[in-house]
């Protein structure tokens, strides 16, 4: 079984689809091995998102991502990373398919709802970065 992360960004936390993004994964398969919810430092979100530190969106997202609270999850099952990031839809909400997270609860690429990890070897950095092992049940 695999496992990757995914965030429910603050624009959703705010809009309270919490619950609504949650069945989407376990509708389709995905178990929630861990999940919390908790508010990002800006070293916190500085450090994440580090691999986008060059590119001119960074200061954005961290300002985002530090804007409210957020729910990190530990999403487990068959093909996870890929089943999740079908689940979550395009990166811009207006490309994303009909009936994906983005397209239902995203308002721009910016405040587009969740995020979720985009390699196996991602998903193992991202989830450690989150969480211990005995979070993870």
């Amino acid at each position: 079984m695999e496992q990757t992360l995914s965030i429910i960004k603050p624009d959703a936390v705010q809009k309270n689809v919490i619950g609504k993004i949650v069945d989407r994964f376990e509708s389709n398969g995905l178990r929630i091995a861990a999940m919390k919810k908790i508010r990002l430092s800006r070293n916190d979100a500085k450090e994440f998102y580090a691999v986008h530190k060059e590119r001119p969106f960074f200061n954005d997202l961290v300002d985002f991502m530090v804007s409210g609270p957020v729910v990190v999850m530990v999403l487990e099952g068959l093909n996870a990373v890929a089943k999740n990031r079908e689940l979550m839809g395009a990166t811009n909400p207006k490309e994303a398919a009909a009936g994906t997270i983005r397209a239902d609860f995203a308002d721009s690429i910016d405040a587009n709802a969740v995020h979720g990890s985009d390699s196996l070897e991602n998903a193992q950095r991202e989830v450690a970065f989150f969480f211990s092992t005995r979070e993870i049940c």
